[in-house]
C-alpha cells in the first residue's frame, strides 16, 4: 500500500499509453500538401492583390502557373505558395483586370517564381502575408 498508485504496474501502463497518445495529438507535422483549392485561391488572389498594389511596374501581374502550396494548421491557417507569375495586357489603372491576358509582346513580357507566406483566418475573411521574395523566372 505504501507504493501509491503507481505501484501497480497496469495503472502505470495506462498513464503512459494516455500520455504517448495525447502527445500525438499535440505535435504538428509542419507544412503539408494543401487539398483545398478555393482557400489556395483566396490565398493566392490576396498575394496577387498585394503584389500589384507594391509593384512599380506599368502593368499588372498574375499567376500564370501554381507550382506548390502548401499548408499549416497554426491559430489560423498559413499558406506557402510557389506561383510563376507573369505580367499582363492590362495597365495598372484599368478597371476590368479580372481577367488580363498574358503579356505577348517579347519586349513587354517578364516573369517571377515567387515563394509566399501567407497567414489566413479564412472564416473571419483575415490575411496577412508574412513573406515573399521573387526572382526572375
Amino acid at each position: 500500500m505504501g507504493a501509491g498508485p503507481w505501484g501497480n504496474p497496469l495503472l502505470l501502463l495506462v498513464a503512459l499509453a494516455l500520455v504517448a497518445r495525447l502527445g500525438q495529438l499535440q505535435q504538428w507535422s509542419g507544412f503539408q500538401e494543401s487539398t483545398s483549392p478555393k482557400n489556395v485561391n483566396s490565398t493566392v488572389a490576396f498575394f496577387m492583390e498585394t503584389y500589384n498594389s507594391n509593384s512599380d511596374d506599368s502593368y499588372l501581374f498574375r499567376v500564370d502557373q501554381l507550382l506548390r502550396s502548401q499548408v499549416q494548421l497554426t491559430t489560423g491557417v498559413e499558406y506557402l505558395v510557389t506561383v510563376k507569375i507573369s505580367r499582363t495586357k492590362c495597365k495598372r489603372s484599368s478597371t476590368n483586370n479580372s481577367w488580363c491576358p498574358i503579356q505577348s509582346k517579347k519586349k513587354l513580357q517578364k516573369s517571377f517564381i515567387c515563394d509566399f507566406l501567407v497567414y489566413t483566418v479564412p472564416w473571419m475573411n483575415h490575411y496577412q502575408l508574412w513573406n515573399n521574395s521573387c526572382l526572375d523566372a
